[in-house]
C-alpha cells in the first residue's frame, strides 16, 4: 500500500474535492491530506479562511477515504506542505491539472525521489463543477437587486467605442428582483442580464462583455446611485448622488417589445453625439436638475429614431423620454416635471409604471416591492401570473 499525498487550503469542501479526495486515495489506498494553517493561508496567499482551523480538520478527518491529516506549516508559498511530506513518509504528491504551482511540485519529488502524479478534475459530463472561489461570490452575491436606466451616453461603454473624457449617466431603480422574484417583463431593457450576473455572484462586467455589450448595467446596478461613469474600457466612477432629486418623477412604460441589444450592437451610431448627450446628461446629475438632465434624455431619444426606432407615446406632460437600452424594444424611460404630472401620467397610461431612483444604505440590500396597485396592474397586463 502507497502512501498518497494531496494538499490545499480546502476553504470550502465541495464535491469536486470529493471526487479528488477518492481519484488520489485510489493511486495508493492510503490517502494524507496536508492543509495550512488560518495564519499561514493569510500569510502565503492573502486569502481569509471560511472554517476555523479546528473545524476543516475535523470534517476532513471524517472523510472516509481519508485516512490522516495534517498540518502544513513550511512558509513557502509553493511547498507549504514540504516539511509535512517528508515527516508523512508519502510516496506519492497527487495534484489536478490547473495546479499553479505544479513545476516546483514536481521538482521537489524529484529532489525526495516521490511519485508525482497529475490528475483531470473528475467532473460527471454536463455537470458544472463549482470551485471554492464560485461558491464563496455566490454566498457574497446580494439577495436582491435593483435594475437600471440610462440616461445618455450608452454605447460609449462598449470598449471598442469609447471616447476619452466622455461620459455614460444612469440610475439604479426599484422595485428591486431576486433570482425568485423578477416582476419586470423579460427582455426589458433595464438592465436584467447584469442584474442577474450579481445575483448569482458571477463578474458581472465580464459577463457582459462577453455578450458584446457594454459594461454600465453592472456597473451601476453594483453600485447604486445616480451614476456618472468615464467613458473607457472598464468601468471608472465619475461621480454619483443618491438620485433623490428624481423621487417621484420617473417611469417606466412597457412597450411590449422584446428587445435585442447584442443583436444591434454593430449598427452604426453617431458617437459623437452620443458623447453630447452624455455631456447634457453629467450636468443635469451634478446639479441635480431634471429639466438639465431632461436634455440629455431627449438628445438620446432623437439619437435612437434617427438609428430606425419606433416613435415613442407621449404619456401626460413628460420632459423627456427614450428607450432604455439599445435593442429597438423593452421599457422606456420617462421625466416628469413634478410627482403630480407623473401620477396624472400613471392613471391615464396603464403600461407606465412608477421607479424611483435605489441607492444601497450601508450594508444592506432590502427588497422594495411593487405597491399592490401596480402589482395588480402587471398581473392584469400579462407581465406576471
Amino acid at each position: 500500500m502507497k502512501k498518497v499525498f494531496v494538499s490545499g487550503a480546502f476553504n470550502v469542501l465541495h464535491a469536486g474535492h470529493i471526487r479528488f479526495f477518492e481519484d488520489a486515495k485510489a493511486l495508493g489506498g492510503y490517502l494524507i491530506v496536508s492543509v495550512p494553517s488560518a495564519d499561514l493561508l493569510w500569510r502565503l496567499y492573502g486569502k481569509k479562511t471560511l472554517l476555523e482551523d479546528d473545524d476543516k480538520l475535523e470534517l476532513l478527518r471524517n472523510l472516509t477515504m481519508v485516512n490522516e491529516v495534517i498540518p502544513s506549516t513550511d512558509e513557502d508559498v509553493a511547498l507549504s506542505f514540504r516539511s509535512a511530506f517528508i515527516a508523512s513518509g508519502a510516496q506519492v504528491l497527487a495534484v489536478t491539472t490547473d495546479d499553479q504551482y505544479m513545476e516546483q511540485k514536481r521538482a521537489f519529488c524529484d529532489e525526495v525521489g516521490a511519485e508525482f502524479v497529475v490528475m483531470e478534475k473528475n467532473v460527471p459530463p454536463g455537470m458544472h463543477q463549482s470551485t471554492s472561489s464560485e461558491m464563496v461570490d455566490r454566498i457574497k452575491a446580494p439577495t436582491h437587486v435593483p435594475l437600471r436606466v440610462d440616461f445618455a451616453g450608452g454605447w460609449l461603454d462598449v470598449p471598442e467605442n469609447a471616447i476619452p473624457g466622455e461620459f455614460i449617466v444612469n440610475c439604479a431603480i426599484s422595485p428591486t428582483v431576486s433570482l425568485k422574484e423578477w416582476l419586470y417583463r423579460k427582455g426589458a431593457g433595464l438592465g436584467g442580464s447584469g442584474g442577474w450576473s450579481v445575483l448569482n455572484g458571477w463578474d458581472p462586467v465580464a459577463s457582459e462583455l462577453g455578450l458584446g455589450v457594454g459594461w454600465q448595467d453592472p456597473a451601476v446596478i453594483a453600485e447604486t446611485g445616480a451614476c456618472v461613469w468615464k467613458s473607457g474600457r472598464y468601468p471608472v466612477l465619475d461621480f454619483k448622488n443618491t438620485g433623490d432629486f428624481l423621487r417621484g418623477l420617473m417611469a417606466v412604460y412597457d412597450t411590449r417589445i422584446k428587445h435585442d441589444t447584442p443583436g444591434l450592437a454593430c449598427l452604426k451610431r453617431n458617437f459623437n453625439k452620443i458623447a453630447q448627450a452624455g455631456r447634457a446628461a453629467r450636468m443635469g446629475v451634478q446639479m441635480q436638475d431634471i429639466k438639465m438632465l431632461a436634455v440629455g434624455v431627449q438628445l438620446s431619444y432623437h439619437l435612437q429614431l434617427d438609428e430606425g426606432m419606433a416613435e415613442l407615446p407621449e404619456i401626460g406632460a413628460c420632459l423627456a423620454h427614450k428607450y432604455c437600452g439599445g435593442g429597438h424594444g423593452g421599457y422606456a424611460v420617462y421625466l416628469y416635471e413634478t410627482p403630480e404630472a407623473r401620477e396624472a401620467a400613471l392613471e391615464s397610461c396603464q403600461d407606465l409604471y412608477p421607479v424611483e431612483p435605489y441607492c444601497r444604505t450601508f450594508g444592506k440590500d432590502q427588497p422594495v416591492e411593487w405597491q399592490p396597485k401596480y402589482l395588480q396592474r402587471l398581473r392584469d397586463r400579462g407581465v406576471i401570473e
